[in-house]
């Protein structure tokens, strides 16, 4: 996922215009020093557990991907052929436009058109508005009675919206929480919601009616390759979080280099990826002894994107990698399954390509997961993007 952080970007206009560029304008990531020495002495777990213990429905070999299709958007493409660049599915189904940089997002119906809008003003000519200040929306999620949550980043407001009466009301200000800001968030199986602090290196945890419940991390950057308690765990930079089997949330620890689980239950945060330095490695193996790429000059390090499948295996966005891995739920071994390697911004993919490792991934942004595909967008040059389509073989 992408985190520019200038305060100001381009309004949209009137046309059905496609999202600006998402690259990254904000402050670079840093280096620092890790702690935490070696891995400590874990079994890989039984069948349908990751390490320590934590539950995954299921624990089978990976049988391989075949693209299904790549759709190739220009500057002026919002939704195409029924997909969007930039979007995400809700456990119930519904697929979510989102424009960051435009301040808006909306559910895309089934005529591959926008149904609604949510948005400080009207976006497009006769698409219903709800109207709502959102700024730099990065996620949307479902709570149980079917109303959403939003959450946006530079103001650190998370919204609930009423899609049936057509209403929005603020649910949570994360700056009177002392939240420096606020990326995704997730709705676990109790119907409480997870947001991540990108710079604040903190997970928080709130109820439905938007009261704190859990915070996870002092503020502070840090690492642990092991297990840590709840009021022990540190992290760096946290690019992007996922609900998990059970009462699990998955974090993508990009300033570590890291994925991480939060096992609410067992109150501690266990490292299943990464060992907290840069590269790429690992691939067959243990993925707790693999690395992730980092590009020290970007305006944001490390893995960018995270999603998961109904199986538990996780999929990582390696953008400096220019590829896709997997970590198998049960065994823990990581495999890269889609991505050449290449970083061309200005060759687009080949609509006829169906080997996923022959993908040109330049600058992957938020994958998502739905209906047994996944979902791997990619920026290119003059404001253009592809979208490969995964399906298992």
């Amino acid at each position: 996922m992408n985190f520019p952080f200038s305060g100001v970007f381009a309004r949209l206009g009137r046309s059905q215009a496609r999202p600006l560029s998402r690259r990254g304008v904000g402050p670079k990531s840093r280096r620092r020093s890790i702690g935490g020495g070696g891995i400590p002495e874990q079994s890989a777990g039984p069948a349908g557990t990751w390490p320590d213990g934590i539950p995954t429905p299921y624990s089978r070999a990976v049988t391989g991907w075949a693209i299904e299709r790549v759709v190739h958007f220009g500057p002026d493409d919002l939704v195409k052929d029924g997909f969007v660049h930039f979007g995400f599915h809700d456990l119930t189904g519904r697929h979510f436009a989102i424009a960051h940089q435009q301040h808006f997002l909306g559910l895309v119906g089934d005529a591959g058109r926008l149904e609604w809008t949510i948005a400080s003003e009207q976006v497009f000519p006769g698409v219903p508005n709800i109207t709502a200040a959102v700024e730099y929306p990065m996620y949307v999620d479902s709570l149980p009675d079917g109303s959403l949550v939003v959450s946006n980043l530079e103001t650190a407001q998370l919204y609930r919206i009423d899609p049936e009466v057509m209403s929005a009301r603020l649910l949570v200000d994360g700056h009177a929480h002392g939240m420096v800001d606020m990326g995704n968030c997730v709705v676990d199986q109790e119907g409480c919601i997870w947001v991540n602090e990108v710079t604040g290196y903190r997970l928080w945890r709130f109820d439905a009616a938007g009261r704190v419940v859990h915070v996870i991390g002092d503020g502070q950057p840090g690492f642990q390759r092991g297990v840590a308690a709840f009021d022990e765990a540190r992290f760096g930079r946290i690019y992007d979080i996922r609900r998990g089997p059970g009462d699990t949330i998955y974090v993508l620890d990009s300033g570590n280099f890291a994925l991480r689980v939060v096992s609410v239950g067992r109150r501690r945060v266990v490292t299943i990826a990464g060992d907290g330095h840069p590269g790429y490695s690992g691939d067959g193996g243990d993925a707790r002894c693999a690395t992730f790429g980092s590009d020290p000059t970007a305006r944001f390090d490390g893995p960018i994107s995270l999603s998961l499948d109904e199986k538990g295996n996780a999929f990582v966005g390696d953008r400096f990698n220019h590829v896709v891995r997997m970590i198998e739920a049960g065994t823990g071994i990581i495999t890269t399954i889609a991505g050449s390697g290449t970083a061309d911004g200005d060759r687009p993919n080949d609509p006829g390509e169906r080997n996923p490792q022959r993908l040109n991934l330049p600058q992957i942004s938020s994958m998502d997961y739905h209906a047994g595909r996944l979902l791997v967008p990619t920026d290119l040059t003059a404001g253009r993007g592809d979208l490969a389509v995964l399906r298992r073989r």
